[in-house]
């Protein structure tokens, strides 16, 4: 008979043995929720046009381009609606093979046209964002990588610098090491029809948008650059054959901090890119007399300057401008040929998760017929984050 000390030590051994050779199991996931509550109030004066509709989507916020051009001017019109409130769900877990996984779902009332401001002025969500982290993986749908975030200004508006940014989300798969990131996200082409007329939104596309992105900091001075190629893709014919054409894009940004306060900078520039800057202002093709799509060149500017006028009140002076260089021979002149806007903000938060602003904006869209509108807009904002 073995002693007791000796069968306690062998016991122990075993379960220590068992435990070991027991699959691990993953943790249960910790989820966390969080969002904004923001209430939107602005006047417009559209100087060169009627108004659109109260459900028209440039009455929600600015979009270059549905700027009037080339009418009578309308009345002052008001809306107030709180869309923007945003809902982020997210969620960790420690996996069995040691990993961790995280996820993000996040949702707004923004652009979609279900709903009224007759009696209940009620919305239907939308998707901004639905992906999961998994090691140096994004899947899902995101920022796309050819976009720099931190150089977006504090606005009133929506997005502030939109004539002349990259913004978009769409589904992609990225790659992550450091401050360099690759992607393949989705391909979508819009296209002028030859001589002019509505835009065609084309999915004919096959080989997703290609983007490549660097992230890096010195001293003072956090910057971006980042390229984008794509082929673009549409049937112009009706026959089941696409025709296809190279486009790109390259972007340089940058955000330089003075103390308390900051400039952000951005270029944009390429060919056939259209759809990435300013809100799709521009398409990326136009067809051309034998069918063909030819590239458009596009490019776009923004500039903005924080100023904090103390720990709690800040100004934003905002510039941005988007332009393209269209071929009127086979565009025609109707087609937009710039976009801009001037707006300054001031910005109160007597905490820090409660703000207050006002915002004055002026914008400009002119055609390549020389035909041009304006809109003043004078905004209001209150939001709390939580």
């Amino acid at each position: 008979m073995l002693p007791k000390t000796l069968t306690k030590s062998l016991l122990a051994s075993a379960v220590v043995g068992a435990i070991a050779m027991t699959p691990a199991h993953a943790a249960d996931p910790e989820w966390s929720f969080s969002g904004y509550i923001k209430l939107d109030a602005f006047m417009s004066d559209y100087q060169d046009g009627t108004a659109p509709s109260s459900g028209f989507i440039g009455r929600q916020f600015y979009i270059p381009s549905t700027t009037p051009v080339g009418g009578n001017g309308d009345d002052v019109v008001t809306d107030v609606h709180a869309r923007q409130s945003r809902f982020f769900f997210d969620v960790s877990q420690d996996l069995d093979n040691g990993e961790t996984v995280k996820a993000r779902i996040e949702l707004d009332f923004m652009t979609v046209p279900v709903g009224d401001e007759r009696i209940t002025n009620s919305y239907a969500p939308r998707l901004r964002q639905a992906y999961f982290t998994y090691g140096n993986w994004l899947v899902g749908q995101a920022w796309s990588n050819f976009q720099n975030l931190s150089i977006l200004p504090e606005s009133v508006d929506f997005i502030g610098a939109t004539d002349g940014i990259i913004f978009a989300r769409q589904p992609q798969i990225r790659y992550t090491q450091g401050g360099f990131s690759v992607s393949a996200e989705n391909p979508e082409t819009t296209v002028t029809p030859f001589g002019g007329g509505g835009r065609i939104t084309s999915s004919d596309g096959v080989v997703p948008d290609l983007t490549a992105k660097y992230v890096g900091k010195s001293g003072d001075l956090s910057y971006s650059i980042a390229g984008l190629v794509r082929q673009l893709a549409h049937d112009v014919d009706g026959d089941g054959s696409d025709e296809t054409a190279s486009g790109y894009g390259i972007s340089v940004g940058a955000k330089w901090q003075l103390g308390k306060n900051d400039i952000r900078a951005s270029f944009q520039t390429g060919s056939g890119f259209g759809r990435y800057l300013g809100l799709n202002t521009f398409n990326a093709a136009v067809v051309d007399a034998n069918g063909d799509l030819e590239t458009i060149d596009s490019s776009g500017i923004t500039l903005a300057y924080r100023h904090m006028w103390s720990e709690k009140a800040r100004s934003n002076f905002v510039y941005s401008r988007g332009w393209a260089d269209n071929d009127t021979a086979l565009t025609g002149v109707s087609v937009t040929e710039y976009t801009q806007r001037l707006g300054a903000n001031f910005m109160y938060s007597p905490a820090k998760n409660l703000t207050f602003g006002a915002e004055l904006s002026r914008a400009t869209r002119e055609t390549e017929a020389g035909v041009d509108g304006d809109m003043t807009r004078l905004q209001f904002m209150a939001m709390y984050s939580f």
